[in-house]
């Protein structure tokens, strides 16, 4: 007579390796009672358990990978009766039935196949004839290993490249990106294959932090998910105990980059087993004082190995391993952070010159510096930099943290270093550009001392120790101001040109602006934004060199006369109207061209009696064309008033997305900042019609808005808007919270 199985376990939702334990030790329990009660034998058969749960990784969520394997009897009607118990149970569950033959000759053809085998474990039945599979299993993956391990490596590279860098994603994939678990499963694989060591301490110690932060993750969303949102931060980092939102992903950036790290150095021992070329092959090839090149890696000479090593000995290295484009070997990092001598101050000239080498080597830099900073070197050379390493960004539009974006600023530098006096100095402000970030007020104020510091730490002259600190503090002036503001107005560039005073600083800034973009992102840059900080550099050039500020006139007021009203122009990124003017002239076009989805990103109107001329440069939301025939059509009923743009927008937006926004913010810029016209600017959260509902508000108030500039970072906005004339305090107070009653989600 069948026996009933144990009622079905409820799991602990707890984290952390003593709640998988339980978990694990609970189905194990359960599925052997299952394996009973279906009749399952003691010889012939056995129930294995592979995946997480073969590992003892169970997750609260996680699903149950189980093989039925036998020795030839017809196992399919036990596996009925066990799966469906399973299902009944509601577990979700991925399930094969199998003999040790058919399991093996899967595994030649399916890699996830072979790698589960290597983690099988017995859950009930006849343990030798699972120890007999595993054995092997692991001697076919040895043998086979020549063409498993390329192909694995092509299937890791496919997945790293669609889950992107754990280290430095926002809200990335704990199992699946680039330094998270499932790589540890192919550390795994390497060492069964015998190439490399399996995973080290230090792995098996980041393996848990992102195991644990997968149960809370499980816990948090009730199911199985394994990417962490920014909604699911705090609750996280609650039931992990780590305080706050940014401390978790501090967490997963060093697990996820140590992780990382040993998958290259695993990957490179397999490309080094499996050359012909170098096995056996014992040379070393001179690369700079003390270092040499040996099987494709970067290691000691042995004169450099000695009780006291030279304190610029790691730099040296870090900058020959750079230019040479080679990794450095693992042993000789560890030497190096464990016997380095600290860094004299002021630095000696060897070791600044190995600094501005290694940050100016290009793309090579940047897998040298990770290295560097995960065995401690880097933090000899700047202390500052243990409080950035792994510090998140807050905006979306940045790719990665703030110590990467610093390395990627100054990789980018490195490519503009023919754009200006000092190549020098602009990789060196690419690396310390955002260092006051993390510390409270303004990171561009607070950046520049510490900048100053480091910079006088190195050794540099007091010149070049104070261009780096206005360099620093400054590093935002350039892309604020041709995002912000009016740059027909002479008062702006009088004030940049004031502001920079020489033009080898103007290079230096200009060349920052576009590493500091692009080291940002994608969202961070466009054609029109490089355009405008191109005409602010060129007119504040001609400012510096001949000390007359003469700006171009406005691009309204270069707009033909038309000869029929309204006249519509749309262009591949700019937009121009010309049409009687009229109250709501402006929030008619805004609202029309959101309709379209095209970001406004500056608008210039000037009107003479009755006629308003505007321009404004757009650019898609989404990227693609402009649908130029339904765009003009629509901005001359919108300018006409036959469009009913406030009735479509509220549409659009009670169909949007609700986001948890803080408070929008009304900004008076000093008297200074334009002529004749008061600068008013709105910081808030981009939502759907916000620059229409503003420019309809400011109307509405009686504001003769001259003219916009729109600058979009992710999902904030920097709206400044240039209102003609002075106003008075009260006039202030009322436009302003009018403008902030606009621009409040509803």
């Amino acid at each position: 007579m069948t026996q009933l199985p144990a009622p079905a376990p409820v799991l602990s939702t707890g984290a952390g390796a003593a709640a998988r334990a339980e978990r694990c030790a609970a189905l194990d329990s359960w599925l052997a009672s299952v394996y009973a009660a279906a009749g399952g034998p003691g010889a012939g058969v056995a129930l294995v358990a592979v995946g997480g749960l073969g590992r003892g990784e169970c997750a609260p969520r996680s699903d149950l990978d189980l093989v039925l394997l036998h020795s030839g009897t017809d196992a399919d009607e036990l596996g009925t009766r066990m799966w469906y118990q399973i299902w009944d149970a509601k577990f979700a569950l991925d399930h094969s039935t199998r003999t040790p033959e058919q399991a093996l000759q899967l595994a030649r053809e399916d890699l996830k196949v072979a790698l589960g085998l290597l983690d099988a474990r017995l859950v009930a039945g006849d343990g030798r004839l699972l120890d007999r599979l595993h054995a092997d299993a692991v001697a076919q993956w040895r043998r086979e290993a020549p063409h498993l391990l390329p192909s694995l490596r092509a299937l890791t590279q496919a997945r790293w490249d669609a889950h992107g860098e754990l280290a430095f994603l926002l809200e990335g994939d704990v199992k699946e990106s680039r330094g998270g678990l499932r790589d540890v499963s192919v550390l795994r694989g390497i060492g069964f294959a015998g190439v490399a060591d399996g995973p080290r301490p230090a792995v098996r110690g980041a393996h848990r932090t992102l195991l644990d932060v997968r149960d809370a993750l499980h816990a948090v969303r009730g199911r199985r998910v394994d990417r962490l949102l920014a909604q699911d931060r705090d609750e996280v980092a609650e039931l992990l105990d780590l305080g706050d939102r940014d401390e978790v992903l501090r967490r997963i950036a060093e697990a996820a980059r140590t992780i990382a790290y040993a998958s290259d150095d695993a990957w490179r021992a397999v490309e080094r087993w499996s050359s012909p070329a170098t096995r056996g092959h014992t040379g070393r090839r001179p690369l700079a004082r003390d270092v040499v090149e040996q099987h494709g890696e970067v290691v000691l000479a042995r004169a450099a190995v000695t009780p006291r090593p030279d304190p610029s000995l790691p730099l040296r290295v870090a900058a020959a391993a750079a230019r040479a484009e080679l990794p450095i070997a693992h042993a000789t990092l560890e030497w190096l952070g464990q016997f380095a001598a600290p860094m004299p101050q002021p630095w000696p000239a060897p070791a600044r010159d190995a600094l501005l080498t290694l940050l100016g080597s290009g793309p090579s830099m940047i897998s040298i510096w990770e290295a560097c900073d995960r065995y401690g070197l880097v933090v000899n050379w700047l202390p500052e930099w243990a409080r950035v390493r792994s510090l998140p960004q807050h905006s979306p539009v940045h790719l990665f943290t703030v110590d990467r974006h610093l390395v990627e600023t100054a990789r980018h530098a490195a490519r503009l270093s023919r754009d200006v006096d000092r190549p020098d100095l602009l990789v060196l402000c690419g690396l310390l550009h955002d260092v006051g970030k993390g510390l409270p007020g303004d990171h561009s104020t607070v950046g520049a001392p510490i900048a100053a510091d480091i910079a006088a730490r190195l050794g540099l002259p007091s010149a070049d120790v104070d261009l780096v600190e206005k360099v620093v503090r400054l590093h935002l002036l350039l892309p604020d101001t041709a995002t912000r503001r009016d740059l027909s107005d002479p008062q702006t560039i009088a004030g940049v040109a004031g502001a920079v005073g020489d033009a080898s600083t103007l290079a230096v800034l200009h060349a920052l602006a576009r590493a500091d973009a692009a080291a940002t992102g994608p969202g961070a840059w466009s054609d029109w934004k490089g355009r405008l900080i191109a005409d602010l550099v060129r007119h504040v050039e001609r400012a510096l060199d001949t000390g007359v500020v003469a700006p171009p006139p406005s691009p309204a007021a270069a707009l033909p006369v038309a000869e029929k009203l309204p006249a519509v122009h749309v262009g591949t990124d700019a937009v121009s109207v010309t049409a009687q003017d009229r109250r709501g002239l402006l929030a008619a076009v805004a609202g029309c061209l959101s309709l379209h989805r095209l970001d406004v990103v500056a608008a210039d109107t000037i009107s003479t009696g009755d006629l308003a001329r505007m321009v404004c440069a757009v650019q898609p939301r989404y990227g693609g064309q402009i649908d130029r025939e339904a765009v003009v059509s629509d901005l001359r009923r919108a300018v006409l008033g036959e469009l009913p743009v406030a009735e479509r927008l509220a549409a659009r937006e009670r169909s949007a997305r609700q986001r948890n926004t803080v408070p929008p913010r009304v900004v008076w810029q000093p008297a200074s900042a334009a002529t004749g016209a008061t600068v008013l600017e709105l910081r808030a959260s981009d939502t759907p019609g916000l620059l229409f509902r503003v420019a309809h508000a400011l109307e509405d108030v009686g504001a003769d808005v001259r003219s916009t500039r729109i600058s979009t970072l992710g999902g904030e906005v920097v709206d400044a808007f240039y209102l003609a004339g002075e106003l008075s305090a009260d006039d202030r107070a009322r436009v302003a919270d009018a403008v902030l009653q606009a621009a409040t989600p509803r």
